[in-house]
């Protein structure tokens, strides 16, 4: 069935989400308005076809509403993984205040499709970083008048991604590797099958009102995955299991190294196992790939191959209903 093409409104479109989505989404026929706070700084988003940047300031009421004017949908991408100081400020005004703005805006514009981008585990846990998910989700639930669907995804894996790269930097680096939480579990989704879901979701109305939970097909430990990662390396690296009490002090002391590669409200979201209790990917009729699969393709440093296969992929007919797409 042929779907009507879309116009949607993305916040967060130029972060690794959001640049593969973009890519999909215009090859499905929709056009998209990427909201960045600094427009110079993305410029190569707008070579993707039927994709425009809008510098606005989303914590700006007025100017969001004006921008989402005339749009079909919503989707929400913006996340943080770490905050500026500490106390959780920072991660009530990406995740919750920045919620509230774009649901005022689709009560001023009569927007009602809604897709937010969530976390595992959203709510649950000691982290400010799944609290104010959780508290983001509450809200969009409790706004009566959209039709919102959830996506609630395990950790993220691709070749731009900055989860495998950081632990491949690391081992490069460094001859020994201390991990906190090394028996966290994870089920890693593929980029590319995250953003087929979301894509799904935006051609799909019965999507409304549901929360789909994203994970891989493999699920394992922080040390297994790290481990498997320096084999695929070829690196001859000692990855050493940190106690919990040891964790929580890298924590504290990483909480004050610029950047912050690590912090406490990351010791703290690895206390809960980021593994699924539903299927999201399956109701979606997505086949997830493997992270053992697919991430050698360009772990090699030769991605000519995993290139070769997301140009087929992405050639197949639009029309497609199941598969990875």
């Amino acid at each position: 069935m042929t779907q009507r093409s879309k116009r949607l409104i993305v916040f967060g479109g130029t972060g690794f989400v959001g640049r593969h989505l973009l890519q999909r989404l215009a090859s499905a026929g929709h056009s998209a308005t990427v909201i960045t706070r600094y427009a110079p700084a993305a410029r190569d988003i707008a070579l993707i076809p039927r994709t425009r940047l809008q510098q606005v300031d989303p914590y700006d009421t007025s100017a969001v509403a004006r921008a989402m004017d005339g749009h079909d949908g919503v989707i929400n991408l913006v996340g943080i993984l770490n905050e500026r100081g500490s106390g959780g400020h920072g991660f009530r005004r990406a995740h919750v205040e920045l919620a509230e703005k774009l649901i005022d805006g689709c009560r001023k514009t009569g927007i009602r499709r809604f897709i937010q981008m969530s976390a595992l585990n959203a709510g649950q846990g000691e982290s400010y970083y799944l609290k104010t998910r959780g508290e983001a989700e509450d809200r969009i639930r409790s706004a009566g008048s959209l039709d919102w669907t959830l996506f609630r995804p395990s950790t993220i894996y691709g070749p731009d991604d900055s989860f495998l790269n950081r632990f491949a930097t690391l081992l490069k680096i460094s001859p020994v590797l201390p991990l906190a939480r090394p028996n966290s579990r994870m089920a890693p989704a593929f980029i590319d099958d995250v953003s087929l879901a979301l894509a799904r979701a935006v051609d799909d109305p019965d999507t409304a009102g549901e929360t789909f939970e994203l994970c891989g097909p493999d699920t394992m430990t922080l040390r297994e995955i790290v481990v498997w990662l320096r084999d695929q390396l070829g690196l001859r690296r000692l990855v050493i299991g940190l106690p919990d009490w040891a964790g929580a002090l890298q924590g504290r002391f990483f909480d004050f190294v610029p950047g912050k590669p690590f912090s406490t409200d990351n010791f703290k979201s690895l206390l809960v196992d980021s593994v699924c209790k539903t299927d999201g990917f399956g109701a979606l009729g997505i086949q997830p790939r493997s992270m053992k699969l697919m991430a050698p393709l360009w772990l090699s440093g030769n991605d000519r191959q995993y290139r070769y296969q997301d140009f087929r992929r992405r050639a197949r007919p639009a029309n497609r209903t199941s598969g990875p797409g």
